[in-house]
């Protein structure tokens, strides 16, 4: 278990009311761009991740929805923290590649939410360097999935 694993295990036994608050503080603190924007990471374990964002008007695009960046932002969130919640300590976890498909256009608040599959984690957790592509599903407010992204993570050992 690594640092970002046990500081996340620890937030997890709080009651599920504070849970979503201190894990977005904690990130939105930690990733200070996911804190401007206002993410919130709804849920978090190391298969799992589920990180939200409210259409306010200040991440809206041209046409009042929730702009492009906002929703790679959301992706690229969820699918590095499941990552970096399996990564060693002597690793450090990169995006290598964020492909976004626009599908549709957006209505309301929007939701993105990456999952791993045991054989992924235990990539990640045992080998030295490597490379994974973290499925991820972008939804908004009427379930609709207007946004399609591939998400591929790396890691490799920390330089000296």
């Amino acid at each position: 278990m690594n640092q970002l694993n046990k500081i996340v295990s620890k937030i997890n036994l709080l009651p599920e009311v504070a849970r979503s608050r201190a894990l977005t503080l904690f990130f939105g603190k930690t990733v200070k761009f996911v804190g401007t924007a206002g993410a919130k990471v709804e849920e978090l374990s190391d298969s799992r991740c589920v990180v939200t964002l409210k259409n306010r008007k200040r991440i809206q695009n041209h046409i009042g929805s929730v702009h492009a960046v906002a929703n790679a932002l959301i992706a690229e969130t969820a699918t590095g923290f499941i990552v970096g919640m399996n990564v060693p300590d002597s690793s450090v976890p990169v995006i290598k590649t964020m492909k976004l498909d626009y599908v549709k256009r957006t209505a309301g608040d929007m939701r993105a939410e990456a999952c791993l599959t045991d054989e992924q984690i235990n990539a990640i957790q045992t080998q030295e360097k490597g490379e994974v592509a973290v499925p991820v599903t972008i939804t908004d407010a009427e379930g609709k999935e207007p946004v399609v992204a591939e998400m591929i993570w790396a890691w490799t050992p920390k330089r000296r």
